[in-house]
């Protein structure tokens, strides 16, 4: 959610803090804030609620002097409303100190009340500035700002990334971190902190990942990390894959037009080195599927929606019981874990804080724990057995599109694994599978190239009010998927339905002119759940439902009773959402166009859901 950066280093910092927060815009804010300490040694800060555009308009209008240590935020509101005394950075020690966060702070009343006894006030509604508040108190009794926050993370209780200054410690920035995100980006004769590698990927490529329950200290020409105690914290350094180039729009109107046009990619780059000779071959999963007797896919979202892809190829293929599990509910509901289970994590910013908390339930109980993610040393694969990195490259649009094909890529290549470590599969079925998943990137560029008819049609249902989405088998997730992409993106009801189900109850929202699109199965993958699936068209055809029918090519069977095909190629049934879903991501985004909505940053929607 809340995008952090704070730098050290030469005279510039407000060119290198609100370039920054304009890279991790994406990830979804409502407010928008600098602090920097000037040449002077005077501590400057200024925060507007709304888009950061508002904040840059507010200092040109009202200019604070640059300087060479800084911070800064954009804040997606959880404890007091999207305003300007709301948003960061917070204040404390009489304004000579300033600090940003994310997460939330689980017991800031008890702290609240204790400094309000003590005669402290407060100038908002937050959580933050209660840590603002008792930092600066603790800067006042030890005169060190990374003692202070020693003293200070001792007493904070949930999740929080936390970067602060001081001005009479100018030259560095300190920050702390407890289940949420925080990156070092190490620069010549400057160094850098955010919550994601995007911040700063513009300055530098060299990054470390900091670890839990850990503070930073970063200067123009040193990096230090400890723990919380204070005792030394070894850390990894790694190379961003990416430059800065990969997270521009790059002449396209959208971040999401632009990452739809790269789902061919993500797929052929997630399948890069992990085919050999004909068959599947990945040793970053060496030892981590022995023995394993039953899968777990935890996730939220479009995420979980692949991990249901995951449910029907895994146990075709591997025979091995699997279930998708919400990663919010997984914990709560004490689920049978044993060693032999293995909790399959599956998220684009490996941030997202459900996710990571089940993670970290699963092995606290002794399963194993893999990790499906995007996004290099990212906290849930550092908090995994093992990680499964896709290759989606950065993806900026809040709705997830390319981030998505590319889970469900990694998933079948598990299954594969999985189906030749436990011999389910011959060599020879597993070489077929491979090549008809390695024909995807291709045939997703087919699908591309029918945009504009989708276009037309998403423009023609600018006013449609709600839209249902029918799939059997592995058609179920693609409209689940459909669904959610136009909630998102065009705020219009949408539900996702197992085309069985119709008679059980949905069929009820079937009135005259709702369109109903209808994910049909190949005829030649399953003929009877094909004639099925023409059935229920029939049966909302007849009750006056429109029908957008996304069928392969050459399904003669569908045209009598769709008022619209939308063709994909012809693939197996597996690999037939790859290409179904492409369709509904274009038409959740053109729809959402017709209406003139934001599609990169939808209303109320973060990239990276890192609070509870």
């Amino acid at each position: 959610m809340c995008g952090i950066v704070g730098y050290v280093g030469r005279e510039r910092s407000l060119e290198v803090l609100l370039g920054g927060l304009k890279r991790v815009e994406y990830r979804g804010y409502d407010s928008a804030g600098v602090a920097v300490i000037d040449p002077s040694g005077v501590l400057h800060a200024a925060k507007r609620a709304g888009k950061l555009g508002v904040l840059e308009d507010a200092l040109r209008a009202h200019p604070i002097p640059d300087g060479a240590t800084g911070i800064a935020h954009t804040r997606w509101a959880t404890h007091g409303g999207p305003t300007d005394g709301n948003a960061h950075p917070h204040l404390g020690d009489d304004g000579r100190l300033a600090l940003v966060h994310n997460g939330i702070i689980e017991n800031f009343t008890e702290l609240k009340t204790e400094l309000l006894a003590e005669g402290f006030e407060f100038a908002s509604e937050t959580d933050t500035e209660v840590a603002a508040v008792l930092l600066g108190r603790e800067y006042r009794r030890l005169g060190s700002l990374v003692e202070a926050f020693r003293a200070v993370v001792g007493r904070l209780e949930g999740a929080f990334t936390l970067l602060a200054v001081h001005q009479d410690e100018p030259g560095i920035v300190v920050g702390a971190r407890r289940n949420s995100p925080l990156v070092i980006g190490l620069g010549e004769g400057e160094n850098f902190l955010a919550s994601d590698v995007a911040a700063f990927v513009e300055h530098t490529r060299k990054a470390v990942a900091i670890g839990q329950d850990q503070i930073v200290v970063i200067a123009p020409d040193s990096v230090t990390v400890t723990d919380f105690a204070g005792n030394p914290a070894e850390v990894e350094p790694f190379d961003v894959t990416w430059d800065a180039a990969a997270a521009d729009k790059g002449g396209w109107s959208s971040f999401m037009l632009k990452e739809i046009t790269e789902d061919p990619t993500a797929v052929a780059d997630t399948l890069l080195g992990r085919v050999h000779e004909g068959d599947v071959r990945m040793p970053e999963l060496d030892g981590v599927l022995d023995g394993v007797d039953r899968i777990f896919f935890v996730a939220a979202g479009t995420a979980a929606h692949a991990g249901r892809l995951g449910v029907y190829a895994i146990e075709k293929w591997a025979r091995v019981p699997v279930d998708v599990e919400f990663a919010h509910e997984f914990r709560y509901r004490d689920p049978i874990l044993t060693p032999g289970t293995l909790v399959v994590s599956i998220s684009q910013s490996g941030e997202t804080m459900d996710t990571l908390m089940a993670v970290k339930y699963a092995r606290e109980r002794g399963a194993r724990t893999l990790s499906i993610c995007n996004t290099q040393g990212s906290s849930i694969p550092r908090e995994s057995d093992a990680a499964l990195y896709t290759h989606a490259g950065p993806e900026v649009a809040v709705a997830s599109t390319k981030a998505f094909v590319a889970q469900i890529t990694a998933i079948y290549l598990l299954g594969l694994e999985l189906a030749k470590l436990r011999g389910t599969l011959t060599a020879a079925e597993r070489q077929a599978l491979l090549v008809e998943l390695q024909a995807v990137p291709g045939k997703m560029l087919q699908v591309l190239e029918t945009h504009e008819r989708i276009a037309e049609l998403a423009h023609w249902m600018a006013d449609t009010r709600a839209v249902l989405f029918l799939g059997r088998h592995v058609g179920y997730p693609v409209a689940l998927e459909g669904a959610l992409k136009l909630k998102e993106l065009a705020y219009i009801h949408a539900e996702g339905f197992p085309a069985g189900e119709l008679k059980h109850g949905p069929i009820a929202l079937i009135e005259p002119g709702i369109p109903v699109f209808v994910v049909v199965p190949s005829p030649r993958g399953d003929a009877e759940l094909h004639k099925k699936v023409i059935s229920n068209i029939q049966e909302i055809r007849a009750r006056g439902a429109r029908v957008i029918a996304i069928a392969e090519l050459g399904d003669v069977a569908v045209l009598p009773f769709a008022d619209e095909v939308l063709p994909i190629p012809l693939a197996g049934p597996f690999f037939e959402p790859l290409l179904a879903v492409v369709p509904l991501q274009i038409f959740a985004l053109e729809l959402a166009s017709a209406k003139g909505l934001d599609v990169d940053q939808p209303r109320n929607l973060a990239k990276s859901v890192t609070v509870e």
